[in-house]
């Protein structure tokens, strides 16, 4: 796993990555590699470090989504970014691949959503259960390709598995996924984060980050991403 193609940018207050499929946000029960601490080990060498690292982690990925992420390099800077991402102030975008096409071209997604601890899966229930949180998202069909569909998905909310269990609700679970969707196909989930804006924690600059999947990448290789999201493949623009 090479460290240095995982990092698009950094400064001394941030680190923003991309985050390989199926690699842990942060250290689980598997006792898997994790992402944080393969970059705080890789900065501890780097950078002659003796002691601990600090990174801060500012939000997560499922395990099996892959995409653009950012770290926080000093207290102050998780702070902040937390209080943005508190306050909404984090806009996050993905594509994923759905089994099905969805009726509608775009739509606003509302649900209820309650996880359940035991078995770590995630369900819809009515707005007033104990311990239920509201999810939403906006989707946008792309393109469609024999039994598959591309979308783009505008997330709104911050909950756990919440596009995997919302896209499954109106019975477009995304490709691949083993837990919410058709457990027959062997694939990796096609999901993936591919934009992050938010202001930097010291600077206030407006950060923009895109990132499309590797391009050998299935299913996504079968769509031609860049057209349909009218952007050019950028690491950084702000």
């Amino acid at each position: 796993m090479n460290v240095d193609e995982m990092i698009i940018y950094e400064d001394n207050h941030i680190l923003v990555v991309v985050k390989p499929q199926n690699v842990p946000s942060q250290e689980d029960s598997s006792k898997d590699k994790d992402m944080l601490n393969i970059l705080k080990d890789y900065i501890k060498i780097r950078d002659k470090k003796e002691g601990n690292v600090y990174l801060g982690l500012v939000h997560r990925l499922d395990r099996p989504t892959g995409g653009v992420m950012v770290f926080a390099k000093t207290s102050k800077a998780a702070s902040r970014l937390s209080e943005q991402m508190k306050n909404g102030g984090f806009e996050k975008k993905y594509i994923a691949v759905l089994s099905n096409t969805p009726k509608e071209r775009k739509a606003h997604l509302i649900h209820y959503l309650k996880k359940n601890e035991m078995d770590n899966v995630v369900n819809i229930v009515p707005s007033l259960t104990t311990g239920a949180k509201k999810a939403e998202l906006d989707y946008t069909v792309l393109d469609t390709k024999d039994d598959l569909c591309l979308v783009s998905v505008h997330l709104l909310t911050g909950r756990g598995h919440q596009i995997r269990v919302q896209m499954n609700a109106i019975k477009c679970p995304v490709f691949g996924d083993q837990k919410y969707g058709n457990n027959s196909v062997k694939n990796n989930l096609a999901l993936w984060a591919y934009n992050l804006q938010f202001e930097h924690p010291t600077t206030k600059e407006k950060m923009n980050f895109i990132v499309f999947p590797p391009e050998d990448l299935y299913p996504f290789n079968l769509f031609d991403i860049p057209m349909f999201l009218n952007l050019k493949q950028s690491p950084i623009d702000y």
